[in-house]
């Protein structure tokens, strides 16, 4: 798919587009990574924990996403895209479940849980990735 940006991705792939539809209409936070991991969408439940919302954001790839996030496990540790729920769904094609703690654009430090899962129309042919998340419970 060379020369194609990820709107045009996003655009031309019907999982996606109906994955976005569905994260629009729900109450739990979402995010969509096109098959070239960039973010495509995030829905409004997710903008409250992000701290901004999808709009505002320039195009960035998922892996800039969770480096703004400053992502790290529960103990501090900074957590590599790659380690990410998102980022093993992505680069391992399998579905990842982790619990992060993320620094908002607000400035707030979250603990989540998330996971994600490969989102395939085919056994081989990705569309992207769908991770949902929700606050944790504090130990």
């Amino acid at each position: 798919m060379s020369g194609a940006t990820s709107g045009d991705t996003a655009a031309k792939s019907l999982p996606l587009i109906l994955a976005r539809e569905l994260a629009a209409n729900l109450a739990t936070p979402m995010f969509l990574l096109d098959s070239a991991g960039m973010l495509v969408f995030y829905n409004d439940a997710a903008a409250l924990l992000i701290g901004k919302p999808f709009g505002e954001l320039d195009t960035l790839s998922g892996v800039e996403f969770g480096g703004l996030l400053q992502l790290c496990d529960p103990d501090g540790e900074p957590v590599r895209g790659r380690d990410t729920p998102s980022g093993i769904a992505y680069f391992e094609r399998r579905p990842g479940h982790k619990t992060l703690v993320a620094t908002g654009f607000d400035g707030v430090r979250r603990t989540v849980n998330a996971t994600a899962y490969p989102l395939f129309a085919t056994a081989d042919e990705l569309h992207g990735v769908v991770t949902v998340f929700w606050p944790a419970e504090a130990p």
